[in-house]
């Protein structure tokens, strides 16, 4: 947590680097290393409306950054790597086999929607997906396209926010952001239950 105050105050204090620092730590989530997309968004939209010469620099850093850090969840660690990563606690957990059919079954029936609407759940919901999608074999071409157009909304909106509005809009994100997961949680629950009801009657 110390190492990451001082790259945090790192950049804020160099402020032309920071573009390639964010892209960076970001490049790092995608290997589920826990840098947060959101606090990446805030920190370079807050400096983006403190320095606007280096608003479009710091806005391609964070998106880029985003991006990709999507591909790397997707294609090393899911379609890769798959089923070796769940040697590992923390991969074992985050994406058991149900969830891996569950998820897969959101992208056939809701393609792009799955991805639009999980980017802007936190808790660990993006990368779980991404992963998911990857270990489900998920087109990659469908997946890139779709991450890019989901991302690009995100990114802007959140950025946009920031950009505006500073920290009196981060109160509203997080109680949205509640909002969605609890949303997600009981859309997700209610099909378990349909989907079980209707298995009972047959």
């Amino acid at each position: 947590m110390e190492f990451f105050t001082q790259i945090m105050d790192y950049i804020q204090a160099n402020v032309a680097m920071a573009p390639f620092i964010i892209f960076g730590l970001l490049f790092l989530a995608g290997f589920n290393i826990p840098v947060s997309e959101d606090a990446m968004l805030f920190i370079s939209a807050i400096l983006a409306a403190k320095n606007p010469e280096y608003a479009t620099s710091l806005f391609i850093g964070v998106f880029a950054g985003a991006y990709i850090s999507d591909l790397i969840c997707y294609g090393l660690m899911g379609r890769y790597l798959g089923n070796k990563i769940f040697k590992i606690k923390f991969f074992a957990s985050m994406a058991p086999p149900e969830r891996i059919d569950k998820v897969t079954n959101f992208y056939a029936k809701y393609g792009i929607w799955t991805l639009i609407f999980g980017r802007f759940i936190p808790f660990g919901v993006r990368n779980a997906l991404f992963l998911t999608a990857g270990l489900g074999k998920m087109n990659a071409i469908k997946f890139a396209i779709s991450d890019l157009i989901a991302c690009t909304i995100s990114c802007v909106s959140f950025f946009y926010l920031y950009y505006t509005y500073g920290e009196t809009v981060i109160s509203y994100v997080k109680q949205a952001n509640t909002v969605l997961f609890a949303l997600a949680l009981a859309i997700v629950s209610g099909i378990l239950i349909h989907k079980k009801r209707s298995q009972n009657k047959a």
